[in-house]
């Protein structure tokens, strides 16, 4: 509950900042001198503002919200062999895949999972659950890290963040397009915009934000094959073969919403419901690192 109240806040604060900024400039002034008509290039611009603040901000600050709403303890002085073990292993696998040293870090959960997030590739944060630790061999657990670590080198997140804003910027566009359209053609609206104008907008956002996330969820599942790759790169195919492996054996859960893009292991999803999935299924993954013998 306080991470979505957390989540809220931030975002009404964004909005109300973007809002007085643009106003100021004049930029969301979208209709006319006249009051008749959308300023494309005007609308443009405060769709793209307000489309790509969201996404580059949660990335600012993705460290900070993945280590609160994870629960995750940032190991700054390792207090066991397992803690130095996973530092090293991090460390050495950023080294050899040219990025800076990640935060590492440990969640409490009994399920197998991990995860990467940072604005970018010098300053992330690898983090594993116990249940992993206990879960997995330790050839298997270096090869989860692996893959996390080939997110940060791939640079995963930013392209993600951009992608989503770039999604964002044409929903908004296109959704105000549609709702003046639809204003003025259908209920003859000569000036300003009456109430269809902002239903139509609403509804337009809703179903074009459903169509558009396939296009963010179909990036993300290309996203983990190379991960798996880069994995394979720094740990050994057979060892990222072995960890998603028991990793389907051990039906891995979930993470949260924000966070699932960036974890080992997702939903599973047939059908339709496949287009929304942020990983491929892991009997693909198996077979893709399996081809590339």
């Amino acid at each position: 509950m306080k991470r979505i109240v957390l989540f809220l806040a931030t975002n009404l604060a964004i909005v109300f900042v973007l809002s007085i900024t643009l106003r100021l400039l004049g930029v969301d002034r979208i209709l006319d001198a006249q009051g008749t008509g959308l300023d494309l290039n005007n609308l443009l611009v405060f769709c793209a503002v307000f489309g790509f603040a969201g996404s580059l901000i949660s990335l600012a600050i993705s460290k900070w919200t993945a280590k609160r709403a994870m629960g995750v303890q940032v190991i700054d002085q390792p207090s066991n062999a397992t803690e130095r073990w996973l530092v090293d292993t991090v460390h050495r696998q950023a080294e050899a895949a040219g990025i800076g040293k990640p935060e590492v870090g440990v969640f409490d959960s009994p399920e197998m999972n991990a995860f990467a997030t940072g604005a970018n590739r010098n300053n992330a944060l690898v983090a594993v659950s116990t249940g992993l630790l206990r879960g997995m061999s330790q050839q298997e657990a270096e090869a989860v890290l692996a893959h996390e670590v080939s997110h940060v080198a791939n640079g995963d997140m930013i392209t993600l963040a951009l992608i989503q804003g770039v999604v964002n910027t044409f929903v908004m566009f296109l959704s105000r397009v549609i709702g003046h359209t639809v204003d003025r053609v259908v209920f003859k609206t000569e000036r300003g915009h009456g109430p269809a104008f902002w239903i139509t907008v609403i509804v337009s956002e809703l179903v074009l934000g459903i169509l558009a996330s396939m296009i963010v969820m179909w990036f993300s599942r290309q996203r983990e094959f190379r991960a798996d790759a880069g994995g394979a790169t720094l740990a050994g195919r057979d060892a990222m073969i072995g960890a998603l492996e028991r990793l389907r054996r051990g039906h891995a859960a979930p993470l949260p919403e924000n966070m699932a893009a960036f974890g080992i292991s997702g939903t599973l999803g047939q059908g339709l419901k496949r287009l929304f999935t942020t990983h491929p299924p892991l009997e693909e993954r198996i077979a893709a690192l399996r081809g590339h013998a």
